[in-house]
């Protein structure tokens, strides 16, 4: 099932409803995840997501709540890349670096929206043309993201894009799930596994310094699973210029599938992740100002946690970083699924 409400007069809000009762809520301003709610162990349904209250503060929202991001997803150093022996000049929006395709994003636009049913699943195909020269971005760019919720409580994520011009291009999500349910807790006692062996280090200003770390013997290997406590309270440098926390770009182990399980003891309730891309950029709300109005409750610091599933930008900088570059002519195709159970 698929219900539609107007919002402040000039945004449409689709929920989409399985027969499980799991609701997914999206905004056609900025592809906006508002709502997830899920079960859990107990059947309670309750929201696993942050957003605002009020949504006149998606206008802004400088958190990226729910938001779809791009061009590129993540941060551009010195707001500027070379491609093909020309250097384009992006907006720098953080500092003198890009972050998450400038002020005038994905995030900030209205997205065409078609719903559709299909046996077993509620769908929402949203699309969007991005001229040539869109915040300094070569090639004239068709997006499509579909949003689909499978009565097996999944919800697929598919990105598609086609450029005339050799672009950058990596496309995700920016949901902050909270498996507690309602921000009941933060997500200190949340456990992560994921096959990842190494990650990117950061410089103080959170851009990658074109080494890649091995995450063995550190708060930053999840292979065996680690609750995201133990970055809040490690002492090192990385961690450290994280604001004590996880802003990191991992690297998936390649001869493994791509996943990620996350589970949250107390709720019972259970998320993983499969993606085709090739990292995921993990994020757990460090800077998240406190005191904003969130629908169920104030904002602050570790509220949330995001998987940010994309290429690398620090490859359009550095060799051995996963490819952010779309050949004109050439398909981006990629998908991530969110699965959500229970635990005991």
């Amino acid at each position: 099932m698929i219900e539609t409400n107007e919002i402040l007069g000039k945004w449409q809000e689709f929920t989409l409803k399985n027969k499980n009762g799991m609701k997914v809520s999206v905004l056609d301003y900025g592809g906006i995840i508002s709502q997830i709610l899920v079960p859990d162990r107990d059947g309670l349904l309750e929201d696993v997501v942050l957003g605002y209250q009020d949504y006149e503060d998606y206008t802004e929202n400088p958190n990226f709540f729910g938001a779809l991001i791009g061009r590129v997803a993540g941060r551009i150093q010195d707001a500027a890349f070379e491609l093909d022996g020309k250097t384009y000049e992006l907006e720098a929006n953080e500092g003198k670096n890009q972050l998450h395709g400038g002020s005038g994003g994905f995030h900030q636009i209205i997205w065409d929206v078609e719903p559709f049913e299909t046996d077993g699943a509620v769908s929402l195909k949203l699309g969007h043309q991005s001229a040539d020269g869109d915040g300094g971005y070569p090639g004239n760019v068709a997006i499509e993201v579909t949003y689909t919720l499978t009565d097996s409580n999944q919800l697929i994520l598919d990105y598609v894009a086609k450029s005339d011009k050799t672009t950058p291009i990596t496309l995700t999500n920016h949901s902050y799930f909270n498996l507690s349910g309602n921000l009941k807790n933060t997500v200190h006692q949340h456990e992560v596994r994921m096959n990842s062996n190494h990650f990117v280090e950061l410089d103080s200003k959170l851009i990658p310094t074109g080494r890649l770390l091995d995450s063995a013997g550190t708060v930053f290997d999840f292979r065996d699973g680690r609750l995201l406590q133990d970055g809040f309270v490690d002492d090192s440098l990385q961690n450290r210029l994280a604001s004590s926390g996880y802003d990191h770009y991992f690297v998936f182990d390649s001869e493994q599938e791509n996943t990620i399980v996350v589970h949250d003891k107390d709720s019972g309730r259970r998320m993983d992740i499969v993606t085709t891309q090739p990292g995921v950029v993990m994020y757990t709300s460090n800077s998240l100002v406190a005191g904003e109005k969130l629908r169920n409750g104030l904002s602050r610091k570790y509220l949330g946690v995001c998987f940010e599933t994309q290429g690398s930008p620090a490859s359009l900088q550095h060799e051995g970083f996963p490819d952010v570059v779309l050949n004109a002519g050439e398909s981006y195709k990629k998908q991530t699924t969110f699965s959500f159970s229970v635990e005991e």
